[in-house]
This record gives C-alpha cells, sequence and structure tokens, in this order.
C-alpha cells in the first residue's frame, strides 16, 4: 500500500521543518508520495525538489495552500502540480504575503493592548524568513509564558472570533481556484469542514474548476469521511487527503503520513494531472 500525504508545511510559511529537512523527514516514514502545500507562497517548493532527489522512491507534488475570504468559516483552497515559477502566480502571490505580514503586526499590537505583549521581532525571527502566520505569534506567545500551550494561543486569543484576531486580505475561494488553473494546476477544496455548508461550497467551486475536496483530515472522524466521500462522489470529484502537519503542536499534529489516503484516490489525480499535461515529478 502507497503512504501518501499530500498536505504538509514547511518553514516557508508556518511549519517547523525546512523543505528539506520535511522531504528527509517523510522518506524516513518511508512515504512514497507528498505535496508541500504551504501557506501563499511557492517559496519552498525549489529546495523541496533538490532534497527528492536523494530519495528517488519519494514522489514530490509542487503545491500550495491559499487562504480566502468567506463570510463564516475558513475556505483554503489546495493546489497541486502547479507551475510554481509562474509570475503572474508568483506577484499574486507576493500581494497576499504582504497582507499576512500586516495582519501580523496588528495582532501583535492588539496582544500588547491586552496585556499579552510579544516581540515582533521575536515573531519574525521564528518565521525564519517565511510567511508570517499566527502559529508564528502562537510560539511567541507560549515562550513569554503568556500561554500553557500552542492551542491555548488560538481558543483564548488568535482564533477567528478571538479579541486579538484581525483579518486580512483575501481572494474569493472561486478566484483561488482560478489562479490554480491559470498556473496549471489542479484545484481541491482544503479540510472542508471548516465551511459552513460545505456541499453549497463544492457546487460553487466545480462551477469554476473544482477537482476535488479533502475528505480524509488528520481530525476527522469516520462518518466525517464518510460523509466527505459522499460529496465528492455526487460531484464527481476526487475524495483526497492529507494531515496538515506542521510540526509545531505535537499534541494537535498528526505524523507525517498518519491517515490512510485510498490509493484510487492518488491513482485519479495522477491521472487527471497527465490528462492536463502537467509536470508529474522533480526535476
Amino acid at each position: 500500500m502507497l503512504r501518501v500525504d499530500l498536505h504538509l508545511h514547511s518553514t516557508a510559511s508556518d511549519g517547523r521543518f525546512s523543505p528539506a529537512e520535511l522531504i528527509r523527514k517523510a522518506a524516513t516514514e518511508g512515504l512514497s508520495v507528498v505535496a508541500l502545500t504551504d501557506h501563499d507562497t511557492v517559496g519552498g517548493i525549489d529546495a523541496a525538489l533538490e532534497a527528492a532527489k536523494s530519495f528517488p522512491r519519494l514522489r514530490l507534488i509542487p503545491g500550495i495552500e491559499i487562504s480566502t475570504d468567506a463570510p463564516k468559516g475558513e475556505v483554503h483552497i489546495l493546489g497541486y502540480f502547479i507551475d510554481h515559477k509562474d509570475t503572474n502566480f508568483g506577484a499574486a502571490l507576493e500581494k497576499m504575503r504582504n497582507s499576512r505580514r500586516e495582519r501580523a503586526r496588528q495582532i501583535v499590537t492588539r496582544l500588547k493592548e491586552m496585556g499579552r505583549p510579544v516581540a515582533w521581532e521575536r515573531v519574525c525571527e521564528i518565521a525564519g524568513g517565511g510567511t508570517i502566520g499566527r502559529p508564528h505569534i502562537a510560539q511567541a506567545l507560549l515562550e513569554r509564558g503568556h500561554i500553557e500551550s500552542f492551542r491555548e494561543a488560538f481558543e483564548k486569543y488568535i482564533s477567528r472570533d478571538g479579541p486579538a484576531y484581525v483579518e486580512r486580505e483575501k481572494v474569493t475561494p472561486s478566484a483561488a481556484v482560478e489562479m490554480v488553473i491559470e498556473a496549471r494546476g489542479l484545484p481541491v477544496l482544503a479540510h472542508p469542514l471548516t465551511v459552513p455548508e460545505p456541499e453549497k461550497m463544492v457546487v460553487k467551486l466545480k462551477a469554476v474548476g473544482l477537482i476535488g475536496l479533502e475528505a480524509y483530515y488528520a481530525s476527522y472522524t469516520p462518518d466525517d469521511v464518510e460523509r466527505l466521500v459522499a460529496i465528492a462522489d455526487r460531484h464527481d470529484l476526487i475524495a483526497t487527503g492529507g494531515t496538515d502537519f506542521h510540526g509545531i503542536d505535537t499534541d494537535a499534529d498528526a505524523l507525517i503520513g498518519g491517515i490512510d489516503i485510498p490509493e484510487k484516490s492518488l491513482e485519479r489525480m495522477l491521472a487527471l494531472a497527465q490528462q492536463s499535461g502537467v509536470k508529474l515529478a522533480s526535476p
């Protein structure tokens, strides 16, 4: 049985491990296919592709996770087999990253006003030059002793409904799907249960090119998976999966490859990628 994980994050965004470290970890764990899907950046893909050359049994899919704007919940779009060197795609992502940075500054300001100060310089150090995200702020809060666990930062302060939360400039879910397609990739709806009415969103996004949804996900129960696979089947979409591994919060993170994804799901996605003429393997 192939071991597959199509949702991994590195230090290029808000993961703990560098792209090369992530690839080595996946290879050591015996995975066959992985996708690097950092938030709103393709900055780690070249390093990951280079590292993958040392592990011929491991296939790396260049990917991304795009954050989008929706009235309620969080809608993220995964893109697989993207052309990560596409200049228009890169420019759009740069604009989104700048928005992330400004949002992070505002969150740090709010935390200070709430009596939970963290140093902006330390948040940047934790990000290590990658895209700054809320997990970096959570780590800074933990270091300062303002919280006792990584998860507490989100529960008390920086979740979507938290008192220090700040919205940022995003694209719509439909626009994110179109961005992936324009970069010659395959768009998939990430962790659909963060969407209030996932099937309605699926119908809307399939109309603009969605090819799958992430039914097999680290925190989903068997009933959740069954529900999402049924939605995928009803709309002739591929039921994909991944752990959403960051490596930061050991209590919440599933291990790389820690969920079972049916081989037929991967086979369907590879076949569709081949039909679309996208690159399937590392250079």
